[in-house]
């Protein structure tokens, strides 16, 4: 799993790849705190979990990484170290058909991540992640996602 920050006008972009969703999600959101902070400690912070449900994959993405946005500005903290699950509609997490319920139609992610305390980084607003010009798509043996954000 890698991930790039790319120039974007007057927004920054994250460009990543991996070999699952599920890493390709965490991927992005490394690149959201690379986004956020010059360095970020390898150490300090307590994990937080989260959970998210969406319609598709891409509005999966944006609504983890609205979410992730949403935990700093709540907890004061940058998210960073991720660890994601996606499941897709219809399956479990051992990826087994589930029973039918009101949340079988939906992509759905769990994931965790250490909380930074934000005056232990010199930590950059990044305002909002955006659906513009927004990839997610399967690249041969790979995921592939770019990703723009509102600086």
């Amino acid at each position: 799993m890698s991930y790039e920050l790319r120039d974007h006008t007057a927004d920054v972009a994250v460009e990543a790849t991996a070999d699952t969703l599920s890493a390709l999600f965490a991927a992005v959101a490394d690149g959201l705190a690379a986004a956020s902070a010059e360095s970020v400690p390898e150490t300090g912070g307590d994990r937080f979990e989260l959970d998210v449900a969406a319609e598709s994959r891409e509005a999966l993405l944006f609504d983890y990484l609205d979410r992730l946005i949403y935990e700093r500005d709540v907890r004061l903290v940058l998210p960073a170290d991720h660890r994601c699950s996606v499941v897709e509609p219809g399956k479990g997490d051992s990826g087994e058909d589930e029973d039918a319920d009101a949340d079988a139609d939906q992509w759905r992610l769990t994931a965790s991540a250490r909380g930074v305390p934000l005056d232990a980084v010199a930590a950059r607003e990044i305002k909002a992640v955006t659906y513009s010009e927004m990839a997610l798509e399967r690249r041969d043996d790979e995921w592939y996602a770019y990703v723009v954000f509102d600086v």
